[in-house]
């Protein structure tokens, strides 16, 4: 585990549709500062920057939206069918998302040295990002509910779905990182109470970290 002074940074990840966002939420009403991957990915393949032109390069014109954005649905139909595609764009993603994530840490460890920092990524084991956490947790459910909610969510088949889910790293080797972990099929109530405790112990770390 990586200590970072005074502050403590959790990895918080899980299968597709595991429930991780809606517990990464649960953390930020606690008071916890939230990094969504996700969104430091998107930003990163803005365009013109060098992602973006890498992106292009690598995979042509037609995983772009006429005015030149990342289609990420587009995208995904190519990586998702080929293995070797998919590696190409995450060594073209991963080293920039965590450089994001570093440099957006030391922002918030600056103007909050005693954050409570939550780092919500499905690819965090895969990325090496779990080297860089103080505390992993893990979200698990059951197979049968992460197809049922990823094809709700992002309008898949299941097939589509499925495909998705045994292309990351399975929950059995995830759960060998984890120090925590949570199921997303809990009750909302149940998960907001578990949340409150945990957050609570890392304020208590936080606080240890500066006697």
């Amino acid at each position: 585990m990586l200590s970072l002074a005074l502050m403590v940074l959790v990895g918080l990840t899980g299968g597709l549709g595991a429930g991780k966002t809606t517990i990464a939420g649960l953390f930020h009403d606690c008071g916890a500062t939230v990094i969504d991957a996700d969104q430091l990915a998107r930003d990163v393949v803005t365009p013109g920057k060098p992602a973006w032109k890498e992106i292009k390069k690598q995979f042509g014109a037609n995983v772009l939206f006429p005015d030149k954005t990342l289609n990420r649905q587009a995208l995904a139909q190519v990586v998702f069918h080929n293995p070797q595609k998919l590696k190409i764009l995450q060594r073209i993603i991963h080293p920039r998302v965590a450089r994001a994530q570093a440099s957006l840490t030391k922002s918030i460890k600056l103007a909050n040295p005693k954050a409570v920092i939550i780092y919500d990524a499905a690819l965090l084991i895969e990325a090496k990002a779990h080297l860089r956490m103080d505390h992993i947790i893990v979200v698990k459910a059951e197979r049968a509910t992460q197809i049922s909610r990823v094809c709700k969510r992002d309008g898949l088949t299941k097939p589509e779905a499925l495909r998705r889910i045994k292309q990351q790293m399975s929950l059995r080797e995830k759960l060998r990182y984890a120090d925590t972990v949570l199921d997303g099929t809990w009750p909302r109530s149940r998960l907001r109470s578990v949340v409150k405790s945990l957050y609570r112990i890392y304020q208590n770390e936080v606080r240890q970290h500066d006697i």
